[in-house]
């Protein structure tokens, strides 16, 4: 689960790298360490009221709960987690009309849905291979903008709308489109430990959590401070960290070295690199950052005949970065 918590970690530090998509069989507690992150994202500060999330410190200016006035209280809560389901509705994603201010008072108002909830937190979608595509395509569009723009019912909105995405699916009940697989920022597949001493640790803390689970987390609290600290130490870091012209080469060659379609793997293996870079408590990418990042951006967007297996040939990789 190393890959799987490092990709996790590098989107809470920097979640313009656009998300995680989470492969792996059942049982494998992908959506427990999902649900897990949003404890160590930190607290987020918003004007009072605002039901858009809006940050006092840079408020929307297009918001539609605004213009926010200066002198507006400010209210502090944990980094929310917005779980979306598979059979959602468009209308419970984007948002609707407010039927109860439609029809009481005759004036048309907009009620936010999940995107606009999850803002400044987490989005997760479980089984993101069984969501229609439409609502995929939506959410990823959403993502890589920033916003989210709403047109129906004679309701014309546009708010902002940053998150964290994070999909988990298992591959034996199909896979995602070539289209949106390539919107996801970072990939990982997922799998039981064989190791029994691995296995049965798990089975003694899971027992252990449901015999007390009030004990369990008090148990691990520390250790999750710790966490939760070095995630804002690296976020403020992000800004001073620097991208050299030879850490961009690598990049570039390895990129062209697995073949990938476009630029969006260049773009998303550069964030990642330099999210990496501030993580690790460093001011400028190296080639052990380059790798990390091509390792976890390039799976899915490297051209592939059928029966490859999937991730990437580690000495292909190492080729590629000399």
């Amino acid at each position: 689960m190393d890959d799987l918590r490092l990709a996790l970690l590098l989107n809470a530090v920097n979640p313009a790298i656009g998300g995680v998509l989470v492969r792996g069989e059942k049982g494998t507690a992908k959506s427990t360490a999902v649900r897990a992150l949003a404890a160590l994202l930190p607290p987020v500060d918003r004007v009072a009221g605002c039901r858009f999330g809006c940050d006092p410190a840079a408020p929307d200016q297009t918001c539609p709960d605004g213009p926010h006035p200066a002198t507006a209280g400010v209210e502090r809560r944990p980094a929310r987690l917005v779980e979306l389901p598979v059979g959602a509705a468009e209308d419970r994603v984007v948002g609707s009309l407010d039927l109860e201010q439609a029809l009481g008072a005759g004036v048309r108002a907009y009620e936010p849905g999940l995107l606009a909830a999850a803002h400044r937190g987490l989005l997760y979608v479980d089984e993101v291979n069984l969501l229609h595509d439409h609502l995929v395509d939506l959410l990823l569009d959403a993502a890589a903008m920033g916003r989210c723009h709403v047109e129906r019912e004679g309701v014309s909105v546009s708010h902002a709308a940053r998150f964290l995405l994070v999909g988990t699916m298992n591959p034996e009940e199909g896979e995602l489109r070539p289209q949106l697989l390539d919107r996801f920022g970072l990939t990982v597949t997922v799998a039981a430990s064989r190791d029994p001493v691995v296995r049965a640790e798990v089975v003694r803390r899971r027992l252990a959590a449901d015999a007390d689970p009030a004990g369990f987390a008090a148990r691990w609290a520390d250790p999750d401070a710790a966490v939760a600290d070095r995630v804002a130490r690296a976020r403020g870091r992000l800004d001073r960290v620097r991208l050299p012209d030879s850490a961009l080469r690598q990049i570039a060659e390895v990129c062209a070295a697995f073949d990938v379609d476009g630029m969006r793997a260049d773009i998303v293996a550069a964030r990642t690199a330099v999210a990496h870079a501030a993580w690790q408590g460093r001011d400028r990418v190296d080639a052990e950052d380059v790798r990390v990042a091509a390792r976890l951006a390039l799976p899915h967007r490297r051209r592939r005949d059928p029966f490859d297996s999937p991730g990437l040939d580690e000495q292909r990789l190492d080729e590629a970065l000399d």
